[in-house]
């Protein structure tokens, strides 16, 4: 599963199964890809806002795999609505990770993390850094653009307005909280959705009833989570730095009988994710030398 890919619309592959490394820290995470390449993982996932991106970019330099072999997303800042600060971040992000072409490059968000869904769409501003990937994207700094956390309003901006439609959005997707008129609408375009904590920030851990029906088809309840995306067409990012997890949930080697996803799709609405809610880049100021500070969040040099 970890070699089997999905085509975006500009032809470029890209692993189905990713590994996610929000809240994995600088100073760990290059063990954590380098682990994850050697038990197959092609595809790894980071963001401006995780902070860690040198390590990141350390971890694939090191990891003993050719760079063409690897798949290497990161996401622009969400609270970058600025064509020139958009084209500063996007270099600054090849500097940090340390490569020449990052794979796939997308918005992390249509607001700024301090007014998420809050109602305002900053049109203009996501149409601003659009540009900018774009042209980043014809200059083959970027092999595919894209969005995260993106809904039908703010895809129609793109798709209305801009050059180049999204390759992907990448959005909370999971067993009791999956939008699926939202993955229907971006599927039906040729937009590629990407569920990251698809194992719902660790949440649906305790869920009897998917803990049942996992014990049924003999896997853990992260599998068949996981799986659970992929039978969606959607491309699941499970986030860990434990290789005993990363093993696991690369297991996936088994299909769910469509009257079982008929259950999982009907699993009630998860309405406290715990800790796992607490979204550290929801606020804060973001130095230049990686320290972020709590409050507005706001580049600072």
């Amino acid at each position: 599963m970890l070699h089997a890919c999905y085509r975006l619309w500009n032809g470029v592959e890209i692993p189905k199964v990713g590994l996610g490394t929000w809240l994995v820290r600088d100073d760990a995470v290059a063990q954590a890809v380098r682990s994850a390449v050697a038990l197959g993982y092609r595809h790894i996932d980071t963001a401006q806002a995780y902070l860690n991106e040198r390590g990141v970019g350390e971890g694939l330099r090191t990891c003993g795999v050719k760079r063409e072999e690897l798949f290497l997303t990161t996401k622009l800042a969400a609270e970058i609505k600025e064509y020139r600060r958009a084209v500063e971040a996007i270099d600054e992000s090849l500097q940090r990770l340390g490569v020449d072409y990052i794979d796939l490059m997308i918005i992390h968000s249509p607001q700024p993390w301090t007014d998420f869904h809050a109602g305002e769409h900053f049109y203009e501003g996501n149409l601003e850094a659009w540009r900018a990937l774009e042209e980043a994207y014809h200059a083959g700094k970027l092999r595919a653009i894209g969005v995260s956390n993106f809904e039908r309003a703010d895809l129609d901006n793109i798709l209305q307005h801009g050059s180049e439609k999204p390759m992907v959005n990448q959005i909370l997707a999971h067993v009791g909280n999956t939008p699926f008129d939202l993955v229907e609408y971006s599927q039906k375009r040729g937009i590629l959705v990407e569920a990251y904590s698809p194992v719902a920030h660790g949440a649906i851990l305790g869920h009897e009833e998917v803990g049942r029906m996992a014990a049924r088809y003999g896997v853990s309840v992260p599998q068949l989570c996981i799986r659970y995306c992929l039978e969606l067409g959607m491309l699941p990012l499970p986030k860990t730095a434990n290789p005993d997890h990363m093993r696991a949930n690369a297991s996936l080697d088994f299909t769910i009988a469509p009257g079982d996803m008929e259950v999982l799709k009907a699993v009630a609405p998860i309405e406290n994710y715990g800790e796992g809610g607490k979204f550290p880049v929801f606020g804060g100021t973001l130095y230049a030398d990686g320290r972020l500070e709590k409050g507005n969040y706001k580049r600072r040099s």
